[in-house]
């Protein structure tokens, strides 16, 4: 069953590539979504996928790349069936994560 959640991930997590690492992460775990740099310095995602893959996922972005120091990771659960975002509308089950837009 597929799940939902967007986080906001704190901390020194630009310009270490955070991103494009996060990109690699959820691909080999097979999550769909996105991840994008926000203006006050954090990163934010929209993950799509397995409850236990996001788990993992979840518990990478608390890590981050080397050269990250991450403070803090907020996760917002969301139900499948609850109007999205626009970006969040994008997401295919399935489709490939990938390092989006830029503020």
């Amino acid at each position: 069953m597929l799940e939902a959640a967007r986080l906001r991930i704190r901390g020194r997590v630009q310009g270490v590539f955070y991103r494009r690492s996060a990109e690699d992460e959820a691909n080999r775990l097979a999550i769909s979504g996105w991840v994008r740099n926000m203006s006050d310095g954090s990163v934010e995602a929209f993950a799509l996928g397995p409850r236990a893959s996001l788990e993992k996922f979840i518990d990478w972005c608390g890590k981050g790349p080397p050269g990250a120091r991450v403070e803090s990771v907020d996760v917002e659960w969301r139900s499948l069936e609850a109007t999205e975002t626009p970006e969040d509308e994008k997401v295919a089950p399935g489709s490939r994560f990938s390092v989006t837009g830029s503020w």
